[in-house]
């Protein structure tokens, strides 16, 4: 873990990675989903409580069920792409930790804390989405992430029971580059970061 990566690999992680819009008609085979996690779950969170949850709307019949909850125009980039994850949080992961992390009890910190629980899962479950998204760059797959949906429509029709709650979405698959906005800017080293 001593050496930098590569610029190809920067590039395609970071530097010359887009956010997609458009799509190829290119299949995104289950097995790869399944490598996709595989990658992802072995990003960091806090006392490993993973509390991240993943639904890979993949079928036609599931795109139907999500797009009355997007809205604009990530409706129409839903259906187009192959995959939509739902990136998703269990309001119960501290449930889990006995077995994620079983050094001491990590999960009375949650247990009848329903806000300290929000905030915890929210945030792991967001390192967790960010993880997936360099876990597909890494394995070939351009993404789309989303923000603009209704989070109480997609936990109705998905998460009936209220265990699960939506944090964002992400379109994976090939991108077409055509459908490619020209980058935008990021702020300069001096304006988002200080060194004390």
């Amino acid at each position: 873990m001593a050496n930098a990566l590569n610029s190809a690999a920067l590039d395609q992680l970071f530097l010359l990675a887009r956010s997609h819009n458009q799509w190829l008609d290119r299949d995104v085979p289950e097995s790869l989903l399944q490598q996709l996690y595989e990658t992802l779950r072995q990003g960091p969170t806090s006392n490993n409580c993973c509390p991240a949850r993943f639904v890979f709307v993949r079928s036609a019949e599931a795109k139907q069920k999500l797009f009355p909850a997007l809205k604009g125009h990530n409706g129409e980039k839903m259906l187009q792409a192959p995959v939509t994850a739902i990136v998703a949080w269990d309001s119960r992961f501290f449930e889990y930790l006995p077995q994620l992390f079983p050094v001491y009890d990590a999960g009375a910190a949650f247990r009848g804390n329903p806000e300290a629980a929000f905030v915890a899962g929210l945030r792991n479950s967001s390192l967790q989405g960010a993880y997936l998204i360099l876990a597909a760059r890494a394995l070939g797959l351009d993404c789309g992430p989303m923000s603009g949906f209704d989070a109480s429509q997609v936990d109705a029709t998905f998460f009936p029971d209220g265990r699960w709650r939506s944090n964002f979405l992400c379109g994976l698959g090939y991108g077409d580059p055509a459908g490619l906005r020209p980058t935008g800017p990021r702020l300069a080293f001096d304006q988002a970061c200080q060194v004390l």
